[in-house]
């Protein structure tokens, strides 16, 4: 049988994604196509609805999905997992208390407390039960720390029972000290260098979003193994621009 996306990042395995911000099916699709291993879709930042979100999950097929919520929140956490999703991120997670809170809204009970619905993820009722019992092992939980209130409380959050990985994330964390989108600052690269150390003495797998190869290149060899990479309308824009420099230079 195939390991499900959770299984293959608590194995520690070299996961591969994208983020997604556009809401055609397309999108997913081509991207799957690509070879990713996982794709990152952002309902945080991007206009992505629940429904587009479906959409893009059934676009990616046997493609993983995992879905960044608009925020760590119950609602959009269960609508996530409902729709299917591989796993949530869990945006601007700063203790331990938050961190607990987002296991126990995505898992069921005895182990949390989501609500119980029937959607995409349930095959719309005919794979209930499958679904339900399996559910809690399945669905990843991966929290991001992104603010210096995270950083000063890492140690904790890295031991909330149910988070799967920590994705780190560079630009808000450099806003959060003053150094607005200044990632390679000398604060912003302590900063996650602690929560490198932290996490990798508790084994728990690490994450990291970055523009392009050679922004994430140095975090996969320091460890980290949950890398989204790029984002389709960056690939887009750059790719089209490349295009018509080489036809007018022609």
């Amino acid at each position: 049988m195939n390991k499900s996306f959770r299984q293959r990042l608590e194995a520690r395995e070299l996961l591969v994604g994208t983020m997604v911000t556009l809401g055609a099916p397309e999108v997913a699709e081509i991207m799957a196509d690509a070879g990713f291993d996982w794709l990152f879709l952002d309902a945080e930042h991007s206009t992505l609805d629940t429904l587009e979100l479906q959409r893009l999950l059934q676009g990616a097929g046997l493609t993983p999905g995992v879905v960044r919520v608009a925020t760590s929140a119950e609602v959009p956490i269960k609508k996530a997992l409902d729709i299917g999703a591989a796993g949530i991120i869990a945006p601007m997670v700063n203790s331990a208390e938050q961190a607990a809170q987002v296991v126990r809204w995505a898992k069921y009970a005895p182990l949390g407390t989501r609500g119980v619905g029937i959607g995409r993820a349930h095959g719309y009722g005919a794979k209930f039960q499958e679904y339900v019992q399996q559910a809690n092992e399945q669905v990843a939980v991966i929290v991001q720390a992104e603010h210096i209130d995270a950083v000063n409380n890492i140690e904790t959050i890295a031991q909330v029972a149910g988070v799967d990985a920590v994705l780190v994330g560079p630009y808000d964390l450099s806003a959060s000290l003053g150094w607005l989108g200044e990632v390679r600052h000398p604060e912003v690269v302590a900063a996650i260098e602690h929560v490198t150390q932290v996490c990798q003495a508790m084994q728990l797998p690490l994450g990291i979003f970055g523009l392009s190869a050679e922004a994430v290149k140095p975090y996969i060899e320091r460890g980290y193994t949950l890398i989204a990479v790029g984002v389709d309308v960056v690939l887009m824009g750059e790719a089209a621009k490349q295009l018509l420099g080489r036809v007018r230079s022609a």
